[in-house]
């Protein structure tokens, strides 16, 4: 490829006029430019070749390619990014590199009414634990007493189980909550074939710094009972158990949640328990004695009532119950 600044070929028509005074020497000057002809060709050569290495970059009058020399055909077919190997030379200039090079961009700020909250949400038993009633049979220190470490939950009498209901609900309230903004962390997502204890669900909302935490289940009771309820925590103090800080705000959680489980999904507060409030206060659930973070659990409903069951085993209406518990969530969280 021609070089636009190269220097002229000569004319092979020019002439010399001989009535010049000066070229009364003419052979010694043609000796002369004979021998300084390949000197200057060669300055001429090496500066082409230097241009543009100094501090200052490439001279303005010499416009240079990115790679400062002649593409070969692989690297004109290549592609912007591409590797050796791929179409392009490995020698590519690091000018030529870096401007093909796309900055990561930056992760977008949360938004919405709960951006900057955390909320964790557990979902009650692992359908693993029919599997291991020895694991889960083991004692643990809930502080005021000690407990198993889990249970395998309750079934419908068609065999949902109560497990499967729960993680359900926890990975739509999940979406719902984190597309108000908030972080959220499951304690378990059946990644695991039992578990974990009710000692280790309580750690990982306190570890978490929660700002709310909610375990999801179903209640197991005899037919004929209907209706949910939001349990709380009761003021105990024993071993690691210490409640006092979270009492105020876990009733005031339990109250949100419950007014508008209510509302979305028509159910009405439990007819067994809680004078009709549908909320309960318990001070035998070791993971509301041991969390320092205000926690509830919601029974959303009987698996061994038929009506009750036929709703449970609704996709429907499980999406309208993890938005029920949502929006009671964002209520008191001041979204």
């Amino acid at each position: 490829m021609r070089n636009d600044n190269s220097p002229p070929p000569p004319e092979s028509g020019s002439s010399i006029d001989p009535d010049r005074p000066w070229f009364t020497r003419r052979g010694t000057l043609v000796v002369g430019v004979a021998a300084l002809a390949p000197a200057a060709l060669a300055g001429w050569v090496l500066t082409q070749a230097f241009a543009g290495t100094g501090s200052d970059g490439p001279s303005r009058s010499t416009p240079l390619s990115a790679s400062h020399s002649t593409p070969s055909p692989g690297q004109r077919d290549a592609k912007p990014g591409s590797t050796p190997g791929e179409g392009a030379s490995a020698s590519t200039s690091p000018s030529a590199s870096q401007s093909t090079t796309a900055a990561a961009p930056a992760p977008a700020p949360a938004k919405g009414p709960l951006a900057g909250k955390t909320v964790v949400v557990d979902p009650g038993h692992n359908a693993g634990n029919f599997e291991h009633t020895d694991e889960i049979d083991q004692q643990v220190d809930i502080g005021t007493a000690r407990k198993e470490c889990d249970t395998t939950g309750t079934t419908t009498n068609a065999g949902y189980k109560e497990a499967d209901f729960t993680l359900d609900v926890s990975k739509r309230l999940r979406t719902a909550l984190e597309a108000q903004g908030a972080k959220v962390v499951l304690t378990h997502q059946a990644d695991r074939p039992w578990g974990p204890c009710i000692t280790e669900r309580a750690r990982i909302g306190n570890e978490a710094k929660a700002d709310a935490v909610v375990s999801v289940h179903a209640d197991g009771v005899s037919a004929g009972n209907r209706g949910f309820h939001v349990i709380l925590p009761a003021k105990v103090k024993g071993g690691a158990a210490d409640t006092a800080k979270i009492v105020g705000p876990s009733r005031e959680l339990g109250e949100r949640i419950a007014g508008n489980f209510a509302r979305t999904t028509g159910s009405a507060p439990a007819n067994y328990l809680g004078s009709g409030t549908g909320l309960v206060v318990r001070d035998d659930l070791g993971g509301l004695n041991l969390s320092t973070q205000p926690k509830v659990f919601i029974e959303c409903g009987n698996m061994r009532d038929a009506k009750d069951a036929a709703q449970l085993t609704s996709p429907e209406w499980r999406q309208k119950a993890a938005q029920g518990i949502a929006d009671g969530i964002v209520g008191f969280l001041g979204g």
